[in-house]
């Protein structure tokens, strides 16, 4: 979570130093290690996926959920984290339950649909944010419920007429129509009968003999409508249906993804994204996680030819990447594809840092594209103590070592000062660690980083291996190296 550093507890830094000892280092699901999330809802727009979560709160034995998180990746494999641009305390109007939403873009607005307790009924409403942009920040659309009938999960989808529709419900389903302005609704409230032919049979359970429980992600493909959703409980299963217009009538077509994993709910989200389907869930597979500290997870998939979903299972391995990372341009340091033992907090230079990182923490970026090779890595960051430094490496954390940049006391988490140094023996694609290391307790804060090209005959004549950084401070500030211009402070070779 984000938090200052005087008040952090570091309950998931210990958690990090137990993943890089009972996870294999190829690893990359869940797809975040340094918080609990859950309830992913993606969404596609301009090249990138975004992911909106949940935020189960560390040591949780409830539901407690207090904001919402947004993620990004253009590859499905290196996440970066752009922290919580929306929490309870956007709505005026509510009091608790930050639980499971969705959003959608229109006309340039991003329109992001929760389920909240508001305060003057004690009951669950849909409210509704809205920004300029799919990160936030956002803000109350209308200052009060879309609608409310007590009912939790709303999930949003623009079909092929352009007509939006929004869905939620447990115990029932419920549909409404939007309005073009996405923020208020025609023909009322309308309930989808639940049939044991369009969601299956349970059995045991009188009042609900449907397959049907909780979670609808209703999407458009290919001029079939699906519904995927939560079934039977506890623990839930994943299951859909499918109907030849978006209300139905709706047809049971059995189980996405078995009842496996320690979180007793699971939450599904389907998107295509350059060329190849993917499906997000939730388990409990981080150290401490179960059905109150759950974490987002995704698998690749291919419908079958007849358009119908194959059956899924959990992975620690995730998706294989879909695009390459570019390291010669700047990369956020709370881009990760795996990470042990680090937090992402909020930065004075604006955004995120990587922060709390203690000697042995690490991160990795998967499948970056090196070309004929890298000459020198620059890093923008800050400390309270010296003797601190980023180590670039391949082949694992501790895996062969390319260079390593020294680290000054800045003076100050949040006084920033760029560091450069040699690096050799990174060309072609592969897995990059950036280690951190030092002395005792908290070393560093990391806002980018980004790397120069250069043949692999220039690399070999850089000093490799060990070499050191002294930053040199030059004109141009802070400023100038947060705007991509080294300038801002530079670092020579010792």
């Amino acid at each position: 979570m984000v938090t200052t550093r005087r008040f952090w507890t570091r309950i998931a830094v210990v958690a990090g130093l137990l993943l890089a000892v009972t996870a294999p280092a190829r690893a990359d699901n869940p797809v975040v290690q340094h918080i609990y999330t859950a309830d992913p809802a993606p969404m596609v727009h301009n090249g990138r996926v975004y992911l909106y979560t949940g935020h189960d709160e560390d040591g949780s034995t409830w539901f407690t959920m207090k904001e919402w998180r947004v993620f990004s990746s253009a590859d499905m494999v290196n996440w970066t984290d752009h922290g919580s641009p929306m929490s309870l305390a956007t709505f005026s109007w509510a009091s608790k339950d930050a639980w499971a939403g969705q959003t959608v873009e229109r006309n340039g607005k991003f329109y992001w649909y929760v389920p909240v307790v508001n305060r003057a009924t004690g009951r669950m409403a849909i409210g509704v944010g809205v920004s300029d942009s799919p990160t936030g920040p956002f803000r109350d659309a209308i200052g009060r419920p879309l609608l409310e009938n007590g009912e939790i999960d709303p999930s949003v989808m623009i079909d092929s007429s352009g007509q939006a529709y929004l869905y939620w419900g447990n115990p029932n389903l419920w549909y409404v129509r939007l309005n073009p302005d996405m923020i208020s609704f025609s023909g009322g409230i309308n309930q989808i009968p639940l049939t044991t032919a369009g969601y299956g049979t349970r059995t045991g359970d009188a009042k609900r003999p449907t397959l049907y429980e909780e979670a609808p992600w209703v999407y458009q493909r290919n001029g079939q409508y699906y519904n995927v959703f939560a079934a039977k409980c506890c623990s839930e299963f994943i299951a859909y249906s499918t109907a030849p217009g978006p209300t139905g009538p709706w047809t049971y077509r059995g189980t996405v993804m078995p009842t496996q994993g320690s979180a007793f709910t699971n939450h599904a989200g389907v998107v295509d994204f350059k060329g190849s389907s993917y499906f997000f869930y939730h388990n409990g597979a981080l150290p401490g996680g179960g059905g109150f500290t759950r974490s987002v997870a995704v698998e690749k998939f291919n419908y079958n030819s007849d358009g119908t979903i194959p059956q899924l299972t959990m992975s620690t391995a995730g998706p294989p990447p879909a695009d390459t990372l570019n390291p010669y341009t700047r990369q956020e340091g709370e881009t990760i594809a795996w990470g042990s033992g680090v937090e992402t907090e909020v930065s004075g230079e604006g955004g995120l840092n990587l922060s709390h990182t203690n000697n042995g923490d690490y991160v990795k970026l998967k499948n970056v594209a090196f070309g004929n090779g890298a000459t020198t890595f620059t890093a923008r960051v800050a400390s309270t103590v010296a003797g601190s430094s980023v180590e670039v490496r391949s082949g694992g954390p501790t895996g062969t070592l390319a260079g390593r940049c020294s680290v000054p006391n800045t003076g100050g988490w949040q006084t920033w000062t760029t560091v450069t140094c040699p690096v050799s023996g990174l060309t072609g694609t592969r897995d990059l660690y950036l280690r951190f290391s030092g002395g005792s307790g908290y070393l560093l804060n990391l806002n980018w980083w980004q790397f120069t090209a250069g043949t692999a005959a220039a690399a070999s004549n850089q000093t490799t291996g060990d070499a050191m950084c002294t930053p040199v401070t030059t004109p141009g500030g802070p400023r100038a190296a947060l705007d991509g211009d080294p300038a801002g402070s530079k670092c020579a070779a010792s």
